[in-house]
């Protein structure tokens, strides 16, 4: 099968491999859609030091072993494999395993590829009303609304989030779907006016007019969003982390300590909450998709995901003829 691999020294290019055989507990998944992530992006430039087949987010089908009850059946994945056994698993923190992987990121291989094994336990069928092209932001949708787990927003408002991009759009627009007063601040006016029909107050990240928020949350992907988030919060407020890189933020202590702030780290989400907000059609991430390529495609694709302005790109991973 194809797969897009990332190998010693950060090099990526595209490698034939065997199909992957399912162990026990485990299936076969035909990847159908695959989203570039800026984690993934992020690993281009050393982000884990991760070498194997890239990608995590993905909407496919369960291809065997025959004798699965998930056979036939369209769904996506949990990208965290845990061990079950550890005390963190066994404290219900199946997502901080001791010893866990993570699909295309941690000593796992990914979903830029026609085919993935995932354990049955972590596969969540997708609603035949949600097409592939919303299924696939499934994950990075869980990831957004995990933002309202992290912090209490009840009489918080507004919250500012930093970043229009994927994720910070995501946020925004779920943030508020859940009646939540939201101000976004990004680089982009064509991105800002994607949140605008969701009753987000929008502005470049320059005209942010100002004052301080009591919440804020960072989802820019670059060490300049947590400067303005730190520089933007009231004291005692909460600051939400989302963006990883591969970069160090030099971080003053006393930005944290004479304010009293929170710094909250907040990484993934549940599917089944994301994907009722798609079968509702309460969030359409479709319009987030900027160019969709073929898995032979996939140098180009990353090419291009990493273009100024560029939002979702998506690898169709369906084997070809």
């Amino acid at each position: 099968m194809l797969a897009l691999y990332c190998g010693d020294e950060r090099q990526v290019f595209l490698k034939e491999l065997p199909r992957p055989e399912p162990k026990s507990g485990e299936v076969l998944i035909r990847v159908g859609l695959a989203g570039i992530c800026g984690t993934d992006l992020h690993i281009l430039q050393g982000y884990h030091g991760f070498q194997g087949v890239m990608g995590h987010e993905f909407v496919g089908v369960v291809a065997g072993p025959q004798s699965s009850s998930w056979l036939g059946q369209r769904v996506v994945g949990e990208i965290n494999v845990s061990c079950g056994r550890c005390d963190l698993c066994r404290r219900g923190l199946p997502r901080h395993c001791r010893i866990r992987q993570v699909i295309g990121l941690k000593n796992r291989d990914g979903v830029f590829a026609s085919y993935l094994t995932l354990p049955a336990a972590n596969l969540v069928a997708v609603p035949s009303q949600v097409e592939d092209e919303a299924a696939v932001f499934t994950e990075p949708l869980a990831a957004a609304m995990a933002v309202m787990e992290a912090v209490s927003l009840a009489g918080k408002s507004p919250a500012l989030v930093v970043g229009d991009g994927n994720l910070g759009l995501l946020i925004a627009w779920a943030m508020a779907r859940s009646g939540i007063e939201v101000h976004l601040a990004g680089h982009h006016g064509a991105h800002l006016a994607l949140a605008q029909p969701y009753g987000v107050t929008t502005f470049l990240e320059k005209d942010l007019p100002p004052g301080d928020y009591e919440v804020i949350v960072e989802a820019s992907g670059s060490r300049s969003g947590l400067d303005l988030a730190l520089a933007r919060i009231r004291p005692r407020g909460t600051v939400v982390m989302k963006s990883t890189y591969a970069d160090r933020y030099p971080l003053d202590p006393a930005a944290l300590v004479v304010p009293e702030v929170r710094l909250v780290g907040s990484r993934c989400g549940s599917f089944g909450p994301a994907l009722r907000m798609l079968a509702r059609r309460w969030i359409d991430p479709r319009p987030l998709i900027h160019r969709r390529f073929p898995l032979s495609q996939g140098l180009e694709a990353l090419a291009w995901a990493q273009g100024p302005g560029v939002l979702k790109v998506l690898l169709d991973c369906r084997e070809e003829g």
